[in-house]
């Protein structure tokens, strides 16, 4: 059927709601707008699905998430252990993510699996955690992570509190795409309670994340015994990392905690931000205000759904300087490993994990402690099957993963992104270096005095809607057509393509990675869960003003070959 067809289809059938369809005839007039919600159907992939909220196949709505559960549930089902399957659901603050939970809840207890749901919005890490603790089969989140409010997402993990990998999501997928219709198994809410099948998560699974999370301090006598000495502040950014963080914090010593009021509360519509997104500076805009107002030296804000975290330092000369993702990772693996080491427990066969797009700097890092550094594709799930090959081989003994995007992970018992962690991670440096008389913005200098400046940057091209995902995808083939030999004057000394994994031992992935002479890289990729288009660059050098000059031309000068292949020459 075509998106006309569609479309038709949603306004006649039972199963759609009044309200459904009075917003579906609301666009009965603009053809452009049917055909962006009913041309395609969203993908069901690795990272679940992820939309915009709204009526039509192409969108996020209780019928899309009815019809994904209901192609997960049968996969369940199908699974020949254990007998009795269970799902563990959390969500976060954005809009209609208790409806979305509460709607999988119903899908999957209706097909007889035990379902154990959050009562409150809850994050990331704590549902990977609890899927584990739970021993669940799978878990299911409903966010959209960092994306702007009108963006809602629908994750799904595995028993080991990572998300699907893709036999999984090709599994479901196949069940989801047998469906017919919008009718699915179903049980009333309070049904399911009444029942037993859907049980409410109560605070005894938080108070053993808690537990756990506080047991992967290096030094809990130090944090605690130093915390006074530091000030700092702390934005969740309207989500769900408030509780969990502030819980954290308090309870490892950190005394001196301020949190910004505008933006303490769970809000779906993030009034006080263009995007939650920590990764943007204007994130910290009250931040700001409140760290000037109290003294602080720190800031951290994480996302709605806590996955992600952001840190912003203060210099010498008092300016407030956002760390990138690159220097929060390289911070924490140091601090990580020296105090690893002074302690005598850090393992001969030690390994840190990082995405490909992630700075090299890692790599100096962990060569001087004799750590493995060990790339991967850009994506958390794949930093966790690391963690799972060590487990299951015993060797090598996981240590810490990150990605550049501002994901950071140390311990066994989480399977995702942990800014829960993280934070908790940060204080304890901050806390130990209060202690010093230095602070953070110190000890990232030292790094680069030991290793080397390294300088990173990110550019995004977004293009949203069918004929943005077109123009992204021409420009990938144009790219591998004719594979430029330089980027301004850049030249290219190796083009390495990820859709080849004989090439690169690695899953296929839509990834270019070129190698530039000097020492510079620079890869190109279409993002996985936005409608974009990324490009990374990184250069090092022995000054900070070299190393930036250099990143900052390959930059400019791939945004000139981009811009050609997306928009056309201007």
């Amino acid at each position: 059927m075509n998106a006309f067809e569609r479309y038709n289809l949603w306004l006649s059938s039972a199963d759609i709601s009044d309200a459904a369809k009075f917003e579906l005839r609301d666009i009965k007039d603009s053809s452009a707008e049917i055909i962006e919600r009913f041309y395609t159907e969203l993908d069901f992939g690795t990272a679940g699905l992820r939309g915009v909220l709204g009526m039509g196949d192409n969108r996020m709505n209780i019928y899309t998430v009815r019809k994904a559960t209901e192609g997960l549930a049968r996969y369940l089902t199908a699974l020949p252990e254990p007998e009795i399957k269970s799902v563990c659901i959390a969500y976060d603050s954005r809009r209609n993510s208790d409806l979305f939970a509460r709607e999988t809840a119903c899908v999957l207890a209706a097909h007889g699996i035990q379902v154990y749901l959050y009562s409150t919005l809850h994050s990331v890490p704590q549902l990977s955690f609890a899927v584990t603790h739970l021993h669940c089969t799978a878990g299911v989140v409903i966010t959209a992570s960092h994306n702007p409010p009108k963006y809602k997402g629908y994750k799904v993990y595995w028993g080991h509190g990572g998300q699907v990998g893709p036999t999984e999501a090709a599994a479901i997928t196949a069940e989801i795409r047998k469906l017919e219709g919008f009718a699915t198994k179903y049980m009333p809410y309070q049904e399911g309670l009444n029942s037993g099948r859907i049980t409410l998560i109560g605070r005894e699974v938080d108070e053993v994340y808690y537990a756990y999370t506080l047991s992967l301090l290096q030094n809990p006598a130090k944090a605690r015994a130093n915390g006074a000495l530091l000030t700092l502040v702390y934005t969740p950014l309207h989500g769900s990392g408030y509780v969990p963080v502030t819980n954290i914090l308090r309870r490892m010593g950190i005394q001196n905690v301020h949190v910004v009021e505008q933006q303490r509360l769970p809000n779906p519509d993030f009034p006080t931000v263009s995007a939650p997104n920590p990764e943007d500076p204007k994130a910290f805009t009250l931040a700001f205000k409140l760290a000037e107002k109290v003294g602080a030296s720190v800031i951290l804000a994480t996302d709605p759904d806590a996955d992600r975290l952001g840190v912003c330092v203060k210099t010498k000369e008092g300016k407030w300087v956002p760390l990138t993702g690159n220097q929060i990772g390289c911070i924490l693996i140091h601090s990580l490993l020296t105090a690893k080491q002074a302690a005598g427990t850090l393992p001969a066969d030690g390994l840190v994990v990082k995405s490909l797009v992630s700075t090299c700097l890692a790599d100096a890092i962990c060569a001087k402690f004799n750590v493995e550094c060990r790339e991967v594709l850009t994506g958390f799930r794949f930093i966790a099957e690391q963690m799972d090959i060590c487990e299951r081989e015993g060797t090598p003994q996981f240590l810490f993963g990150f990605e550049e995007s501002y994901g950071f992970l140390t311990g066994t018992r989480v399977h995702d992104k942990d800014a829960v962690c993280a934070a908790m991670l940060i204080a304890e440096t901050c806390a130990a270096l209060a202690g010093e008389g230095r602070t953070l913005y110190d000890l990232l200098e030292e790094i680069y005095q030991t290793y080397g400046y390294y300088i990173e940057s990110v550019k995004s091209y977004t293009l949203e809607g069918k004929a943005g995902i077109e123009k992204i995808r021409a420009a990938m083939r144009a790219l591998r057509k004719a594979p430029p030999c330089a980027f301004g004057d850049f030249t290219v000394a190796q083009t390495r393509d990820y859709t080849d994994s004989g090439a690169t031992g690695l899953p296929p992935s839509d990834v270019l990675r070129y190698a530039i002479q000097g020492g510079a890289t620079l890869i190109v990729r279409p993002s996985g869960t936005e409608p974009k288009l990324k490009v990374y660059v990184g250069a090092s050098a022995d000054t900070e003003a070299g190393a930036k000059q250099n990143a900052d031309a390959l930059i400019a000068a791939a945004d000139g070959v981009l811009r050609g292949l997306l928009f056309g020459r201007q």
